[in-house]
This record gives C-alpha cells, sequence and structure tokens, in this order.
C-alpha cells in the first residue's frame, strides 16, 4: 500500500529506474505525486503576491508506474501456536 512519506521505485515511462518520496496521492484517479520526479513547467502569472515566470514542479504519475522499496516495511509473521 502507497502512503505519503514512504520510497518508490518508477519502474516505467521517461522517469524509469529513478527513485524518490511519495509528496501526495490522488486515491480516486489513482495518481501518486513523487518528489523530483516527472517534473513540468509551469507558467505563471504575475500578481501582488508572487513574482510570475516559469516554475519547475512536479506532476502526477499513475501508481502502477510505481514500485514500494521503503526499507520500513513491517512484515507480520504468523506463530504456529494453537
Amino acid at each position: 500500500m502507497l502512503k505519503k512519506g514512504i520510497q518508490v521505485k518508477i519502474i516505467s515511462g521517461k522517469d524509469k529506474g529513478k527513485t524518490g518520496e511519495v509528496l501526495e496521492i490522488n486515491r480516486k484517479l489513482n495518481k501518486i505525486k513523487i518528489k523530483s520526479i516527472n517534473m513540468i513547467k509551469k507558467h505563471l502569472k504575475p500578481t501582488k503576491e508572487n513574482k510570475g515566470g516559469i516554475v519547475s514542479k512536479e506532476n502526477f504519475i499513475d501508481q502502477s508506474n510505481v514500485k514500494n522499496i521503503d526499507q520500513n516495511k513491517k512484515e507480520k509473521k504468523t506463530t504456529g501456536k494453537k
């Protein structure tokens, strides 16, 4: 199961082989945002608060294109007691 903050590896697409941390999950669309993966350029208009210009940011990637590689997984082991 994918959760925010775990490490994943990209198994297909333009960033194949890269690893990163999950930043955001959209469960309705089955998409996730990974730190410094699938970067896009976004053009922002200047406002009173923002200067504007071209900003690089992460975009969503389908969760079927990633594999969980987090080392802190806790696996349940069953005991043979009756």
